[in-house]
C-alpha cells in the first residue's frame, strides 16, 4: 500500500528485522483447556506437540511456543502460539493452508480446544457458485424476454467466451505483470454482466429489426449501426469507470480495475462482431420479436405492453412521480450520513468458523485488543534506538486506550527498535482507529529524538480505509466528468447527461444507506446473515461507484438512445420518451434483473466483505435501473421537452455527430427500407453509413 505510514514501517522493519518477515501471511493458534489450565500436564504434552507439527508446515518461517514466551491468559485457560510464513497471504500455496488446518484439526480433543485464525486461513474461492447461479438467472429471464431458448442462448454462450478471453489474457499476464490472485474476480464478474447486458440488447435489435420487415443482413446491419453504436459508447463509459479506479493509488485496485476494463473491452468486440455472425450461422431459427406483433383486443385496438403504460403514465404525471421517486431515494440515502469505513477482520466473520472462535477465545482470555495489536517501529535519529523506544514505551503505557506494551528489540544494526502496543479495544473499533491517530500525532513522535513509525496489520487497515476515502471524491470528479464528455457526444445535449450524473449520484446515496442500514446499523440483518454489525468494508463505497457507474450509463445508454431516436424521427418530446419505453424497457428490466440476480448470490457466502458487495451491488442496481433510469429520467425529460435534446450553438459546432441512433442508415440505399416522409434526420444529408 504504498504512500501509507504503515507501508512505510513494513519496509524499514524488513530491511532492518528481515527474520520477521514483517509483510509473511500469519495464523494464530488458540489453545483453550476445557477444564483447568493449559500449563498441566494433561495439556502441556498436546500443545508443544502441536507446536512441533507447525514448525514442519511448508512455507512456514517461525512458530512462537506459547508456553515459552508467556503468551498465557492471566487464568491460565488460554494460550496462543503466533505462525509466521515466508511468503505473503496471497502467495501462499493451498498445501500451506491444509497443512495448518490439519494441524489444528488433530490437535483437539475432549480436554483442549483448538481454533485458527489470521490471514493465512482465508481459503482462496474455492469455485464459481455466484456466477453459476447467476448464469442460471440469466438463462430463465432471456427465456422469458426472447421466448425462444436459441435466441436466449446466444447471449449466454458470447457472455461466456468474452468472459474466458479475458480470464485467459489475464492468467497469461499474470506472471510477467506480477498480477494479484484476485485480479480475475471483479473482471468475471463485470465481463458476465456486460457481456449479456450487450448481447442481450444487439439480439433484441435484431428481431426488431425483422418485425419491421428488413432481411436478416439489413436486420443485422442496423443492429449493430444502432444497438452495437449503443453498446459501444456504454462499454466507454464502464471502460472509464473502471480504469479510474487506478486514481486511487492501491496496486491491487488498479490491477482489478484494468483487468476488468479490460474484459469489458472484449464483451464489446464480442458483441459487435461475434453476434452478428452468430445470428447468420442461425439463419431462420431466429425470427422476429413476438412482442411487437402486438395481438388486439376484442375491440381491433392494439393490446398496449406494459413498458408503454408505465411510460404514458409517468409523462402524464411527471411532478407527482419526481416528487415521489426523489424522496424515496432520499429516505433510503439517510443512513449514508453516518457511513463508518473499516476493514473487519475475523470478529465479522460467522460464529461458526474458527477464525471468529478463534478471536473470541483471544478476546475473552487476554481482552479484544489482542487480536489486532500495533507495531511501533522507532528510527533512532541520533543516539541509541533502545533509549529512544524505551522513552516511546514508557509515555504509551500510561494510556487508557492502551491494555498493554511489549518488550522492545533492538535491530542488529542498533538503529531500529520495535515494541508491540496492544490496544484496549478491538482492532476495528472506532476507539482503535483514534488510538492509532493519537500516537502518530502525539508528542511523544515530535520529542522523541527518533523517528516514530505505527504499522500491523489494524495500522494498516486504517491507512487503506483514510487512502480509499481520500481518493472517493477525486475518483467521482473522474469519471463523472469524463464519462460527461462522451455521453454528449452520444446524445447531443448537455441536460440528458446532466440528469445521467444526478441521477447516478442518487442511485449510488441510496445504495450506501441501504448497506449503511443493514451492515451498520444491523436493521435486518438476521434474514440476510448479519450476525455482528459494523464498520462498512473501506473497499465498498469506492468499488460502489465504479461499478454501479459503470452499469448506470449502460442503462441510460441503452434507454435514451431509443428516446432519441424516436426524437429524430420526428416524435414529439413526450411521445419519444413512451416510443424510448415500448423498445428498450423489456431490455433494461431482463438486464437488471440478472444483474442483481448475479450480485445477490454474493449474500450466501460466509465472507463479510462478498456479502457487503453483493447486497450494496444489488440494492444500488436495483434503486438505479427502476426508481431512476425508468422512473427519474422520464419524467425529467418529459417536463424538459425539447430542451433536452438541444446544445449550445457553439458547442453544437464542435462535438462530432456520432449519429449512434442510426438516422443516417436510413438513407443508405443498402439498408432497404425508405425514408418515411416528414422525418426528421440528424447530421448532414450527405452523409452515408455504408
Amino acid at each position: 500500500m504504498p504512500g501509507t505510514e504503515a507501508q512505510q514501517a513494513y519496509d524499514l522493519l524488513e530491511r532492518e528485522f528481515p527474520a520477521m518477515n514483517a509483510d509473511g501471511a500469519t495464523a494464530r493458534v488458540v489453545f483453550h483447556a476445557e477444564s483447568g489450565r493449559v500449563t498441566d500436564s494433561s495439556t502441556r504434552g498436546a500443545i508443544e506437540k502441536t507446536v512441533r507439527e507447525l514448525e514442519q508446515g511448508p512455507q512456514v518461517r517461525r512458530v512462537t511456543d506459547p508456553l515459552a514466551t508467556g503468551s498465557v491468559s492471566e487464568d491460565g485457560s488460554t494460550a496462543y502460539a503466533q505462525v509466521t510464513y515466508g511468503v505473503a497471504a496471497s502467495e501462499l500455496e493451498d498445501g500451506s493452508r491444509s497443512a495448518l488446518a490439519d494441524t489444528v484439526s488433530g490437535a483437539s480433543s475432549s480436554v483442549l480446544s483448538v481454533e485458527v485464525g489470521g490471514n493465512a486461513v482465508e481459503a482462496r474461492s474455492g469455485g464459481h457458485a455466484a456466477e453459476a447461479v447467476g448464469l442460471m438467472v440469466a438463462a430463465v429471464v432471456l427465456v422469458l424476454t426472447f421466448g425462444s431458448l436459441l435466441a436466449a442462448g446466444l447471449p449466454l454462450l458470447t457472455a461466456v467466451v468474452g468472459v474466458g478471453v479475458g480470464a485467459l489474457s489475464i492468467r497469461s499476464l499474470a506472471e510477467p505483470l506480477n498480477l494479484g490472485s484476485t485480479t480475475t474476480s471483479l473482471a468475471v464478474m463485470i465481463g458476465l454482466a456486460v457481456g449479456v447486458d450487450y448481447a442481450l440488447l444487439v439480439v433484441s435489435r435484431y428481431r426488431a429489426e425483422l418485425a419491421g420487415g428488413r432481411t436478416r443482413e439489413q436486420a443485422a446491419g442496423h443492429a449493430v449501426g444502432t444497438a452495437g453504436s449503443a453498446v459501444v459508447f456504454a462499454g466507454l463509459t464502464v471502460v472509464i469507470a473502471l480504469a479510474g479506479l487506478s486514481v486511487v493509488g492501491i496496486p491491487l485496485l488498479t490491477q482489478m480495475g484494468l483487468a476488468a476494463a479490460g474484459t469489458v473491452v472484449i464483451a464489446v468486440v464480442v458483441a459487435v462482431t461475434l453476434i452478428p455472425a452468430l445470428l447468420g450461422m442461425c439463419g431462420g431459427r431466429i425470427g422476429p420479436a413476438r412482442g411487437l406483433r402486438r395481438p388486439r383486443r376484442p375491440d381491433g385496438a392494439l393490446r398496449v405492453g406494459m413498458g408503454v403504460r408505465w411510460g404514458r403514465f409517468v409523462v402524464r404525471r411527471p411532478v407527482a412521480v419526481l416528487l415521489v421517486a426523489g424522496a424515496a431515494l432520499g429516505v433510503v440515502a439517510v443512513p449514508a450520513a453516518s457511513l463508518e469505513m473499516g476493514l473487519p477482520g475475523d470478529e465479522a466473520k460467522s460464529a461458526t468458523t474458527t477464525q471468529r472462535r478463534a478471536y473470541d477465545m483471544v478476546a475473552e482470555g487476554f481482552g479484544p485488543g489482542y487480536n489486532g495489536p500495533l507495531t511501533v517501529v522507532v528510527e533512532a535519529r541520533s543516539g541509541s534506538a533502545d533509549k529512544a523506544a524505551r522513552n516511546v514505551a514508557g509515555r504509551i503505557e500510561g494510556r487508557r486506550d492502551v491494555a498493554a506494551v511489549g518488550q522492545v528489540r533492538v535491530s542488529a544494526s542498533g538503529e531500529t527498535a520495535v515494541l508491540n502496543v496492544v490496544p484496549a479495544a478491538s482492532p476495528s473499533s472506532a476507539r482503535t482507529t483514534d488510538l492509532v491517530h493519537a500516537l502518530r500525532e502525539s508528542d511523544l513522535v515530535r520529542e522523541s529524538d527518533a523517528h516514530v513509525l505505527v504499522t500491523g496489520t489494524t495500522a494498516m487497515n486504517v491507512d487503506v480505509s483514510q487512502k480509499l476515502s481520500n481518493a472517493l471524491v477525486p475518483y467521482l470528479a473522474l469519471v463523472v466528468g469524463l464519462a460527461f464528455v462522451v455521453l454528449i457526444a452520444v446524445f447531443r445535449s448537455l441536460l440528458v447527461p446532466l440528469k445521467a450524473a444526478v441521477g447516478f449520484l442518487l442511485s449510488v446515496l441510496a445504495g450506501l444507506g441501504a448497506v449503511v442500514a443493514v451492515f451498520q446499523w444491523g436493521w435486518l440483518g438476521s434474514a440476510l446473515g448479519v450476525t455482528d454489525p459494523g464498520p462498512v468494508v473501506s473497499i465498498m463505497p469506492i468499488l460502489m461507484v465504479g461499478v454501479v457507474f459503470g452499469l448506470a450509463m449502460d442503462y441510460e445508454v441503452f434507454l435514451v438512445t431509443r428516446m432519441r431516436e424516436a426524437y429524430v424521427r420526428g416524435q414529439s418530446p413526450k411521445d419519444c420518451v413512451v416510443s424510448g419505453f415500448e423498445h428498450s424497457a423489456r431490455v433494461v428490466t431482463a438486464a437488471a434483473v440478472i444483474m442483481i440476480s448475479v450480485f445477490a448470490a454474493f449474500l450466501g457466502s460466509d465472507e463479510p466483505i462478498l456479502k457487503t458487495i453483493g447486497f450494496g451491488l444489488a440494492a444500488s442496481v436495483f434503486l438505479d435501473a427502476f426508481v431512476v433510469r425508468m422512473t427519474l429520467v422520464p419524467a425529467v425529460l418529459a417536463l424538459l421537452g425539447r430542451r433536452a435534446w438541444s446544445l449550445p450553438r457553439w458547442l453544437d459546432r464542435i462535438t462530432p455527430d456520432l449519429d449512434v441512433e442510426g438516422a443516417r442508415l436510413e438513407r443508405d440505399p443498402e439498408a432497404g427500407a425508405a425514408e418515411s416522409p416528414g422525418t426528421v434526420l440528424a447530421g448532414s444529408s450527405a452523409d452515408h453509413l455504408r
